[in-house]
């Protein structure tokens, strides 16, 4: 590319995100309102109320909607760092200042030699398909994080452990990156940072992992791919019930933990062909960590008991950073990805009715978003396979036999006369 169609590429980027960017605070701070329910009110309330527990210097114990590892306080409490703006106003430009960050390590990593911009491209047009869902909760801080390790794992090894261990502590899903990392030094930075800020939270405020017990208890969210079956029964007569539980919307009651033991069984395996990939891979390239957390997470988000829409940041995320490096094989699972964010602005917040009523057109919207990322996981995981385990050759068949090379009798011994 020249000077003048990069410098033209990277301009438009730029003003693509700040126009973007700039909506979505609209949105957020209510100078223009979002159609459907008010996705705000998570952290003017939830996460507001969780902030005045947590500056009491104890962990939320007997709030189960609290599921989040004990470095998650520190999300809740960012806001204390603009104390001169109201919680929610502090909350939203650093949800803003996260995804200016991702952006940030994007630019640098795809304008270095032998990359692309493509995965900035990526992040800058999927969080905003999401709506202002994305800077109304934490998790866009969890995923500059995830986005951070990924990036760092080929050339600083102890930053991306200690990035890959301290993101957990946030928000578990970010362990996942170590799925295609063969370094040991990554792998053991990650797990003494998780046990330094494990044990810091546990000696200094009581109740950190208090989540394990509510986390476990979880049902089958409306949106997940297991609630499929619910919604279609609701059309035939099924007599449960849809209610906030836990945090989020669920179906309670017949078969409901049946079906919610089913995905636990279905996340393990994945799990398990994840194991058998990891054990059979021989090439590890540069590529290789970003394209199989991406699957990974993938993996994690379709089986999933709950599929809530933030939980699509996080791909967006992973997928951006796949697309820094010219030979991820990710760019189809990619464009699968931005099409389901879509897909999920659509069914949740503009028509969540819809989906909690198990309407024809909720039914739709989930059975099209959640078979795209079922879709993603299968091409995403085929690709990663096929890039990292050498085909075996079929052996070469012998060459047909000829007349001229078939034994004669003129080559055995004459007989005697």
């Amino acid at each position: 590319m020249d000077t003048t169609a990069w410098r033209r590429s990277l301009t438009g980027l730029l003003l693509t995100w700040g126009v973007t960017r700039l909506l979505l605070l609209l949105w957020v701070y209510k100078v223009y309102v979002f159609p459907g329910p008010d996705v705000t009110s998570d952290v003017s309330v939830i996460y507001q109320g969780w902030y005045d527990v947590l500056r009491t210097g104890t962990f939320p114990q007997d709030d189960v909607t609290w599921q989040y590892p004990p470095a998650a306080a520190l999300a809740i409490l960012s806001p204390a760092l603009l104390p001169f703006l109201e919680y929610t106003q502090a909350f939203f430009l650093i949800a803003f200042a996260a995804d200016l960050a991702v952006l940030a390590l994007l630019l640098y990593a795809g304008l270095r030699p032998g990359r692309r911009l493509r995965g900035a491209w990526v992040w800058v047009a999927g969080v905003p398909l999401l709506g202002p869902t994305v800077y109304s909760r934490y998790d866009v801080m969890v995923t500059a994080v995830a986005v951070a390790a990924v990036l760092a794992a080929a050339r600083h090894p102890r930053v991306a452990g200690a990035l890959v261990g301290f993101g957990a502590m946030l928000k578990v899903w970010p362990a996942l990156v170590l799925v295609g990392i063969r370094r040991r030094s990554i792998w053991a930075w990650a797990a003494v940072t998780a046990g330094v800020v494990a044990g810091a939270f546990s000696l200094a405020m009581p109740g950190a992992f208090a989540f394990v017990t509510f986390q476990r208890e979880r049902g089958t969210e409306v949106e997940s791919l297991g609630s499929l079956v619910f919604h279609i029964a609701r059309r035939h007569g099924w007599n449960g019930s849809v209610l906030l539980n836990y945090g989020s919307v669920e179906f309670l009651g017949p078969w409901v933990t049946l079906v919610s033991t089913a995905a636990l069984v279905l996340t393990g395996m994945a799990f398990g062909l994840l194991l058998l990939w990891r054990l059979t891979a021989t090439r590890f390239q540069a590529h290789t960590a970003a394209d199989a957390a991406l699957v990974a997470v993938l993996m994690f988000t379709t089986t999933s008991r709950v599929i809530s829409p933030q939980y699509m940041v996080w791909l967006v995320g992973l997928a951006a950073a796949c697309l820094c490096f010219r030979a991820s094989r990710m760019g189809l699972p990619a464009v699968l990805v931005l099409v389901a964010c879509f897909v999920t602005v659509l069914e949740f917040p503009i028509w969540f009715a819809d989906v909690v009523g198990s309407t024809p057109r909720g039914i739709g919207l989930l059975v099209v978003r959640n078979g795209l990322l079922v879709l993603a996981t299968a091409i995403g995981m085929r690709e990663l396979w096929r890039d990292t385990i050498p085909q075996q050759p079929l052996p070469t068949p012998p060459p047909p036999t000829t007349p001229d090379q078939t034994e004669t009798p003129a080559q055995e011994a004459p007989a005697s006369s």
